[in-house]
């Protein structure tokens, strides 16, 4: 059976439980349009995490790859539609849990300044908005270790030639996170909500090896 790898980080900064190591274990080994998820937990560390999803990509040979992280402060699943070559984790006071700080570096030296995901990220918004999930495109994946992995894996793709579907999505706070003193008034979704928007976001991709056309609305630039 061919698998689709999902990625998930784990906590870090102010975040206790992040919910994308959350839902990457609640969904793996489930079977969507026949194929099997296989998630694996990444660590919230430049570069090495860029490095252990290569490593899951030579294992699995997956179908595709969605990765996922958290995005406080976002009310909605969003899909994000790119990743740019630049990493900032100063602006937010944001260190990995190495301990890295960066400002103003590249992923990839001589990589091209941005790229689109390889999901069919329309598609998979329209599928979850019908299945009553609130979900959006987004055009800005931050500077930190979200964007540094999305990009890092699809330069990868890029530069070994890879077709592999590739892209990212970003999660609301879970209530738990929610509810800190720091975060009071901050939108969340729990675990549940937020694993079945995945499911139905995965079972669109199986759907539509191109994207769909439909227009997808925004009330927001996000």
């Amino acid at each position: 059976m061919r698998t689709i790898l999902l990625t998930g980080f784990e906590a870090f900064g102010t975040t206790p439980v992040n919910p994308a190591e959350q839902v990457a274990l609640r969904l793996d080994g489930e079977v969507i349009r026949e194929a099997k998820i296989v998630s694996r937990i990444i660590p919230t560390t430049f570069f090495t995490c860029i490095d252990v999803v290569q490593v899951a990509i030579a294992e699995l040979d997956p179908l595709a790859v969605v990765m996922m992280g958290e995005y406080g402060g976002r009310a909605t699943i969003t899909v994000e539609r790119l990743a740019q070559n630049l990493n900032d984790g100063a602006r937010y006071g944001l260190r990995d849990n190495d301990g890295n700080l960066l400002q103003d570096d590249l992923t990839a030296h001589k990589g091209p300044a941005a790229y689109r995901s390889t999901l069919p990220i329309r598609a998979m918004v329209r599928a979850m908005r019908d299945a009553g999930i609130p979900a959006d495109i987004s055009d800005t994946a931050g500077t930190f270790c979200c964007n540094h992995l999305m990009y890092g894996i699809l330069h990868h793709a890029a530069t070994k030639g890879l077709k592999l579907p590739v892209g990212w999505v970003h999660l609301p706070h879970l209530p738990e996170v929610a509810a800190l003193e720091h975060n009071l008034g901050a939108p969340s979704m729990s675990v549940e909500t937020a694993a079945e928007g995945l499911r139905v976001a995965i079972a669109a991709i199986a759907d539509h090896p191109k994207d769909s056309t439909d227009q997808i609305s925004s009330r927001l630039q996000i």
